[in-house]
């Protein structure tokens, strides 16, 4: 990883066109946001689907940014500041264009877009009969070449072009490129089997799937199965892990897995890590986290580069010894439950001699002293910073670590059932909601604390485990509507599964965030870090059909926005606020805060029906403003 810093900061000083790209590509990387959503069929359609961010440029129709799914599922798209109307549509073909005997759809109301970070929950469903509309917004013959599928879960060659080690060092010199024509994915070497455990893979800076080869080569085929996570390798680190996550949650509401093993090389470690620190308590299905050659402790050379270089490659800064990124990650531990096996590499020295790095990354960095006490398990390897990916002897470390853990996972937890019905015997509404289980049970309870689990909605029903046995009160989480009852009670117990019901009613709500004009420029594009504290409100109110309703964001907070919104109760926690309970039809809200303009903003509310609702961006008011306001 030096070597690659070190030469990217020569070529960048030695080649013009190099350093004007990668400018360039900072400059629309920062002033980028990535819309998450699901592709959901009114139906039986399984077939592959489009998706197209759209917006109007001179009165005309333009696509930003399309992506192409070999099935319905998950979808990330990379756009500019503006507003956009998002269609998705079957496409057989892969050309762009929707398909004569395929279901299609869009989003009704626009998505304004204003340097956001993520703007998620943008789900599209798609039916028969809507072609012609869909067509009506693409711009006239729309066409476009065939793209990869960015659906989680696509099953792939490994030996194709995308996956090549060239593949790998475009993502690193130019993410924002690669993520548009690529994007980032998890791959499947062979069709989902659910007898045996994915062992998911995570490559490093400029690396790619064929940096595995050798392990998916030497991989126990007959009890494991190979999963690759790909990813521009030079985009920030916090939405790179975000990214693992949403890809991961569409495939476990895809297939149900109840176990999942980890493995990543170098840089890739921190973006595990990351992930495991955000999202692992909504994954207890992990439980063995492999890292190889990991710097832990950062890069000197990141840091030389993000001060000297007229360009940066934004993963630069997350590498920074000193850099919040970095600091942040062994600011507490990883969920209970994750073991961390932390394996190095070292190149022996000579006579008296000790090694002092792998070749690339240094043992200081490689046994940072919080990570190495974190470890289950710390074990070196006399191996190459890259030949550490393809050692018998590793290779038979970690299928021992994985054996071992093997029969202690899973049989010994239990499993939870939960089913969603809509009134009147309706088909559940589509989309994602949060199981809130709350241990019960003695000491335990105050060790366990809350655990909040991702379900898809989709079916109606879903199954969540391996969950440690013991009592459990469970609540429902499942914007717009109002799960009921309120909250249930049950016991969870080894290899038994229990079952809990509940019945979804539409309730109109605004949920949503302040953010300051400095903090989202802070947030990368597609990451999940939240600004917290960044701007604190004085008053937040809404006015529409049943009055006023006024919150004044509370500074400490007792209880979390979560708890508010289960318990129905308006509220505002510091940038976050929600306001339920509303009666359809049109609403304006008006945020104020001190040193800051006021925001206005109008929304239409239909209860069960979400509508995408961007952060609340304040801009820091004049100094005019500023002296009327004061006096």
């Amino acid at each position: 990883m030096i070597r690659n810093i070190t030469a990217a900061l020569f070529a960048l000083f030695t080649a013009g066109c190099a350093l004007l790209k990668l400018h360039q590509e900072n400059v629309e990387y920062s002033a980028a946001t990535v819309l998450v959503g699901r592709v959901l069929p009114d139906g039986p359609w399984r077939g592959p689907v489009s998706v197209a961010a759209i917006k109007l440029v001179e009165g005309k129709p333009v696509v930003e940014h399309e992506v192409w799914l070999h099935e319905p599922g998950g979808f990330e798209l990379i756009v500019t500041d503006g507003s956009y109307t998002l269609v998705a549509y079957g496409d057989s073909n892969n050309d762009g264009r929707p398909d004569d005997d395929a279901p299609a759809g869009m989003i009704a109301d626009t998505v304004d877009v204003a340097r956001s970070g993520l703007i998620p929950l943008l789900d599209i469903a798609i039916r028969a009969g809507a072609q012609s509309a869909v067509r009506a917004e693409l711009p006239p013959e729309h066409r476009r070449p065939a793209r990869p599928s960015s659906a989680a879960g696509v099953v792939v060659d490994f030996d194709d072009s995308q996956f090549s080690a060239a593949s790998g060092k475009s993502g690193y010199w130019a993410p924002l490129e690669f993520f548009r024509t690529i994007g980032g994915n998890i791959y499947f070497a062979e069709a989902y089997d659910p007898k045996r455990t994915p062992v998911l893979f995570v490559h490093g800076a400029t690396g790619s799937a064929h940096d595995w080869q050798y392990f998916i080569e030497h991989l126990d085929r007959t009890r494991f199965q190979a999963w690759v996570f790909q990813y521009p390798s030079g985009a920030p680190l916090e939405a790179m892990s975000h990214l693992l996550y949403w890809k991961l949650l569409n495939l476990r509401m895809r297939y149900g897995f109840t176990r999942l093993d980890l493995v990543a090389h170098s840089m890739g470690g921190l973006v595990t890590r990351r992930f495991l620190l955000d999202h692992g308590a909504d994954f207890p299905q992990v439980t063995q986290f492999v890292s190889l050659s990991t710097p832990w402790g950062g890069q000197p050379m990141a840091a030389r580069g993000v001060r000297q270089s007229p360009a940066v490659i934004p993963s630069w800064r997350d590498l920074q010894p000193e850099g919040a990124f970095l600091q942040s990650l062994f600011a507490r531990p990883l969920p209970a439950g994750i073991t961390h096996s932390l394996l190095y590499g070292h190149n022996d020295g000579t006579g008296a001699l000790r090694p002092t790095s792998d070749g690339t990354i240094s043992l200081a960095s490689q046994l940072r002293p919080e990570a190495r006490d974190a470890a289950g398990l710390v074990m070196g390897f006399d191996e190459t910073h890259a030949g550490i990916l393809s050692s018998a002897k590793v290779v038979s470390e970690v299928d021992r670590l994985f054996s071992a853990a093997e029969g202690n996972d899973g049989a010994a937890g239990g499993r939870l059932g939960i089913a969603m019905r809509h009134p009147h015997d309706q088909e559940p509404p589509a989309g994602i909601a949060t199981l809130v289980m709350r241990r019960l049970d003695g000491d335990r309870a105050q060790r366990a604390g809350t655990v909040l689990l991702s379900i898809g909605t989709t079916s109606g029903n879903s199954e969540v485990g391996s969950l440690e046995p013991g009592q459990y009160e469970v609540r429902l989480a499942a914007a717009p509507f109002r799960a009921r009852p309120d909250r249930q009670r049950i016991r969870i117990e080894s290899g038994k599964r229990a079952q809990v019901r509940f019945d979804l009613e539409p309730e109109g709500m605004i949920i949503g965030e302040v953010l300051s004009e400095s903090s989202r420029v802070d947030r990368p594009a597609g990451s999940y870090q939240r600004a917290e504290d960044a701007i604190r409100a004085d008053s937040i109110q809404l006015e529409g059909p049943g009055g006023v309703r006024l919150l004044t964001p509370r500074r400490e907070a007792k209880s979390s926005l979560l708890d508010a919104y289960l318990d129905g109760r308006n509220d505002a926690s510091n940038q976050m606020f929600c306001f339920l309970g509303l009666a359809a039809g049109d609403y304006t809200l008006t945020v104020q805060a001190a040193g800051y303009e006021t925001n206005v903003s109008r929304y239409r509310i239909v209860p069960g029906h979400h509508s995408p609702l961007p952060p609340v961006v304040m801009r820091k008011a004049a100094a005019s403003v500023k002296s009327k306001t004061a006096r």
